[in-house]
């Protein structure tokens, strides 16, 4: 995030820059609605429906990796807000990188569920094991969603020599 001159009130953020931060929010709640939508999946009962269970935690699961990648993908486009912090605050670079990794991490453990939820497709189901495994999952992604959250801001505020305001999700462009 590089900064710029601005008018005492108006917004730090230049109109790419609110974009960007804006596309970030939009990709993180996909992903945080289908973490929710997994949640409720996994909650529900298993006993006597297994294969139920595991069809609709699987289409869940699948949503979810879809959001994930989506959110890696744009994460990763030249363009993107990690990309811009990258570019513009050299000292943020590691940690740019680690999330970056971070999600392809994710997006590998996703996909190892998901394989293995197939397999148990023509075996039982160990519904507790599974809820395990997506639990850490879960847990993952809401701790990689908050320190991609904590960078954004320190970087916000070294670039403007302020925090970036509460309500900066419902600002408009301008």
């Amino acid at each position: 995030m590089s900064s710029e001159v601005q008018q005492p009130g108006a917004d730090p953020l230049t109109q790419a820059q609110r974009h960007r931060l804006d596309q970030h929010w939009g990709d993180q709640d996909r992903t945080l609605l289908a973490m929710r939508q997994l949640e409720a999946a996994l909650a529900t009962a298993a006993l006597r429906r297994e294969r139920a269970w595991r069809d609709e935690v699987c289409r869940v699961l699948g949503v979810l990796a879809e959001a994930v990648r989506d959110e890696a993908t744009n994460a990763d486009q030249p363009d993107s807000l990690l990309s811009d912090i990258f570019r513009t605050q050299p000292w943020l670079r590691t940690r740019v990188r680690g999330l970056r990794i971070r999600y392809a991490q994710m997006q590998d453990s996703i996909a190892a569920l998901l394989d293995e939820l197939a397999t148990a497709a023509r075996s039982a189901v160990d519904v507790a094991y599974i809820r395990q495994r997506l639990a850490w999952v879960l847990a993952g992604l809401r701790d990689q969603q908050g320190r991609e959250s904590d960078l954004i801001y320190e970087a916000y505020y070294d670039a403007f020599g302020s925090d970036l305001p509460r309500d900066a999700r419902q600002a408009k462009s301008t």
